[in-house]
């Protein structure tokens, strides 16, 4: 079975500039309420180590492939929760250029044999913390605008 979950955003910010603060892995625990925690290179092949934190979940650490990266229009990645098969996973975010700004669309595509039994949980959990990280991303970038316009 697969599952698809996705949250986008308008930012007044332009793509360059919300790249920027998606790509800045460093930052990511002072702005970020869903990936707690990021460290890698952003860079096509290399893995990342990403600490995310579901609503009402618990902190779970994954090491997901870099599959696309596509400066500044799509950021992917792959990976597994465990064994191969059982829950995998495919997360992107993608931003397009609307007008002056940017819509960021973050997705992710589950499959396996354990997604029927946590598809209503990815909703009520996953899904929220999506809308939360491109909240605060939003709030980051535009912020950071006419810095970078500057």
């Amino acid at each position: 079975m697969a599952k698809r979950l996705s949250a986008d955003v308008d930012i007044d910010a332009t793509p360059e500039q919300v790249w920027e603060v998606l790509t800045d892995l460093a930052a990511y625990p002072a702005w970020n309420p869903f990936i707690l925690r990021a460290e890698g290179v952003v860079e096509l092949g290399r893995r990342l180590t990403v600490t995310m934190q579901p609503v009402g979940g618990r902190a779970t650490t994954l090491r997901p492939r870099l599959v696309e990266v596509d400066v500044p229009r799509q950021l992917r990645w792959r990976g597994t929760s465990g064994m191969p098969g059982l829950m995998d996973a495919e997360h992107v975010f993608t931003l397009e250029p609307r007008g002056s700004g940017t819509r960021l669309v973050q997705q992710e595509d589950f499959r396996g044999v354990l997604v029927p039994f946590l598809a209503a949980w990815l909703d009520r959990s996953t899904l929220p913390a999506f809308v939360a990280m491109n909240e605060a991303l939003k709030s980051r970038a535009e912020h950071a605008a006419p810095n970078i316009r500057g």
